[in-house]
């Protein structure tokens, strides 16, 4: 049921979708529908993660499919019969420690049997090597790599 990761969100104009302002990020809800095969960028999540029984979350950075944006995000998908709610926290890094960002979600509720995503900005690559370090309900997700 959980695939590693590879795609991404994009708008009808292939542009990278801005999910976030500031220090807020945005949650994106997909249904049933996988956020990351769905789209066309790549992902570099690392490894799913239980939050609660039959709740799973994974820590991303995603690059567009043409390299230039990149953005860190937070996947959960709630397996349960019964919505689930849930917070995020992610901040990107660039060049071994240089903070791009640093993003939160506020608590919302993921639909039973569904997937939800927090997206922090979207930002230009420009080159760098980044990394996205998240958390979900206060657990550390770890940190994930896209050179």
């Amino acid at each position: 049921m959980y695939k590693k990761f590879a795609q991404m969100l994009f708008s009808a104009t292939g542009a990278l979708v801005l999910q976030a302002t500031a220090a807020t990020a945005g949650w994106v809800s997909y249904g049933e529908t996988n956020p990351i095969t769905s789209r066309n960028s790549t992902w570099e999540c690392q490894r799913t993660q239980s939050v609660s029984t039959n709740v799973e979350v994974q820590v991303c950075t995603v690059r567009s499919a043409s390299g230039t944006d990149v953005q860190g995000a937070i996947i959960v998908w709630n397996n349960n019969t019964y919505l689930y709610s849930t917070n995020a926290r992610m901040t990107v890094y660039y060049e071994y420690g240089n903070v791009r960002g640093d993003w939160s979600c506020r608590w919302s509720g993921v639909a039973a049997h569904s997937w939800s995503v927090c997206f922090g900005s979207t930002f230009a690559a420009r080159g760098y090597r980044y990394s996205t370090e998240g958390y979900a309900n206060g657990k550390y997700l770890g940190t994930t790599w896209y050179n």
